[in-house]
């Protein structure tokens, strides 16, 4: 999959397409792999991928763009709580509602599979990623120190964060 590199200009002449969430499968492995390259700095292989995908215990939704997947939010549930695994959007789509898009689609569909709770870990200085949270009724709850490891060997907090869905 190649991700496009669009600048900024280009996308204010044109608004970004993106199509509804849909459900992911196993063959979409490679390309959540090369997603979440552009998003994190220690990324996740295919297999790995893989094993999510094919684990009944997941939910992955995504959406598409006209050159392919643009973005995904995966979760695993136990019981009536969920955990946010992951969200990543292509960096040509981001700020533009794709994220928001598969948070609230997602959490439709957990609340549907009768999840009354759902958590989440985020970069505590992910402004972008706090703010679509905080804008959606998740409140912080706790902090890990050092949680993330950074390219450059730094670590960064991690905010652990809860929205109640029933």
């Amino acid at each position: 999959m190649k991700i496009p590199d669009l600048k900024i200009p280009e996308l204010l002449r044109r608004k970004p397409d993106f199509g509804l969430p849909r459900l992911l499968k196993v063959g979409d492995a490679a390309d959540c792999s090369a997603l979440h390259a552009t998003g994190f700095a220690h990324s996740w292989s295919a297999s790995e991928f893989e094993a999510l995908l094919s684990d009944p215990a997941c939910l992955s939704v995504g959406v598409d763009a006209k050159w392919g997947l643009a973005g995904y939010l995966m979760s695993r549930v136990a019981s009536d709580e969920a955990e946010v695994l992951t969200v990543v959007v292509a960096p040509a789509l981001r700020r533009f509602g794709c994220a928001q898009r598969l948070l609230l689609d997602h959490l439709s569909r957990l609340a549907a599979r009768g999840v009354a709770m759902v958590f989440l870990e985020v970069d505590a200085e992910n402004e972008a990623a706090l703010s679509l949270y905080r804008r959606n009724g998740f409140e912080e709850v706790g902090r890990r120190k050092a949680y993330y490891a950074r390219a450059d060997g730094a670590r960064a907090d991690a905010l652990v964060m809860r929205r109640n869905l029933g």
